[in-house]
């Protein structure tokens, strides 16, 4: 059985709550990413942040990334996936919240990162294929 572990980015990082948007743009320019994990005080999962989410929630909106932080962009309940979900699973908790990039969680911490190019690294043509269909199907939202 394949599992979330088996096919995650490892070496994942949290943008931690209180930290402004300018250093999560920073930590994404470091480690070469789109999205982080924020993390409370006590590194539980608590949102993700996207790049997008920086330009559009913030930037567009005529607010300096310097005074908002991660936190405040934080909205609805994350989605993640435990790190010995089966590969079916964790596809299914993509297609059905049509999201593109899933954190892995283990024991409560954050072990690691699927997205979109670990799929395609991991899955046969037709797994990728179902799942490009399911997220991108007109009508979606993400």
């Amino acid at each position: 059985m394949t599992t979330a572990s088996d096919i995650m980015h490892r070496g994942a990082q949290w943008i931690p709550a209180h930290e402004t948007l300018d250093r999560a743009a920073q930590l994404m320019r470091e480690l070469n990413v789109g999205a982080l994990p924020i993390s409370d005080q006590n590194e539980r999962l608590c949102g993700i942040l996207t790049d997008r989410d920086i330009v559009i929630g913030c930037v567009a909106m005529g607010h300096d990334p310097a005074k908002v932080t991660a936190g405040e962009m934080a909205h609805g309940t994350p989605r993640w996936i435990d790190a010995n979900a089966d590969v079916g699973d964790v596809l299914r908790e993509m297609r059905d919240h049509q999201i593109r990039r899933l954190p892995v969680i283990e024991n409560k911490r954050l072990v690691g990162m699927i997205s979109e190019a670990d799929l395609a690294q991991h899955l046969t043509e037709e797994q990728i294929a179902d799942f490009a269909h399911s997220v991108y199907a007109r009508g979606t939202t993400r």
